[in-house]
C-alpha cells in the first residue's frame, strides 16, 4: 500500500459484469478521476482492477464499482490493499 494520501487496492468485481462494457466503463471512470492502473476480464466470469491513485478517489471509484454500466448487475466487490500501479494512466487489459 502506498503512503500518505495515496492508496492502491486490487478489486474484483462479480456478477453480470462481462459482456455488458464494464470494463470500457471503468476504464473511463478511472480515468476521469485521475487514477492509475488496470481492468481485465477473468476466466471465471470476474473482473479484476488494480486501482491506485488520492485515496478519496480510490474509495470512491471502489464505491461506483458496485454500480457499473446499465446493464451490469454487481453482486460483489472485493477489494484489497495492493501496491501501487506502475506507470501513468488506467488501462484497459485484454
Amino acid at each position: 500500500m502506498a503512503s500518505g494520501d495515496e492508496r492502491a487496492v486490487a478489486v474484483r468485481v462479480t456478477g453480470r459484469v462481462q459482456g455488458v462494457w464494464y470494463r470500457g466503463w471503468a476504464e473511463r471512470e478511472a480515468r476521469a478521476r485521475g487514477l492509475k492502473g488496470w481492468v481485465r476480464n477473468e476466466a471465471d466470469g470476474s473482473v479484476r482492477a488494480l486501482i491506485g491513485g488520492p485515496a478519496r478517489e480510490v474509495e470512491a471509484m471502489v464505491a461506483a464499482l458496485w454500480e457499473g454500466p446499465p446493464a451490469a448487475r454487481v453482486t460483489g466487490v472485493e477489494a484489497q490493499a495492493a501496491e501501487m500501479p506502475q506507470g501513468p494512466g488506467f488501462e484497459l487489459r485484454r
